[in-house]
């Protein structure tokens, strides 16, 4: 229900809706069945933000652009098409967000990157990892290495 803002009646009518500009918004004209006034409102999704709990336990404001700068410099100079970065990406935030909770572990958002990228390129998974689980020396790397080739 939509009150009339010239005469406060809660019974109006929709008589015309088109999605806004980036299809983020819908815009309704409607009319008042009293005063047979006619007026515009706007309906918009309203999302939660989501919350990244980072390894020291500070918390941010979850960032795309953030998960693809990690991504493509972990592609960088590889076979690598800029649509399956973002495929990937748009995958891991769509995982995310389906999960409903308003908090997530930048552990799991790294796993779920991880998963993904073993499968488009193993120079780029080996990559990602070794800034991910922040290896320390060789050994590590190697550990890491022969995990990937069983």
């Amino acid at each position: 229900m939509m009150k009339c803002p010239f005469c406060g009646n809660a019974d109006t009518r929709v008589v015309d809706s088109r999605p806004v500009d980036d299809n983020t918004s819908i815009r309704r004209r409607r009319v008042c069945d009293v005063c047979s006034k006619r007026f515009t409102s706007y309906e918009r999704i309203e999302t939660v933000p989501l919350v990244v709990i980072k390894k020291d336990k500070n918390r941010e404001i979850f960032d795309r652009s953030k998960l693809e700068g990690g991504v493509l410099r972990a592609c960088h100079k590889r076979p690598i098409s800029a649509q399956e970065i973002h495929d990937l990406c748009e995958s891991v935030e769509t995982e995310i967000y389906n999960r409903g909770d308003r908090e997530v572990e930048s552990t799991e958002i790294g796993e779920m990157v991880m998963n993904r990228i073993k499968d488009l390129d193993p120079v780029a998974y080996v990559r990602f990892a070794s800034v991910y689980r922040e290896f320390k020396d060789v050994e590590t790397f190697m550990d890491e290495l022969k995990k990937f080739l069983e």
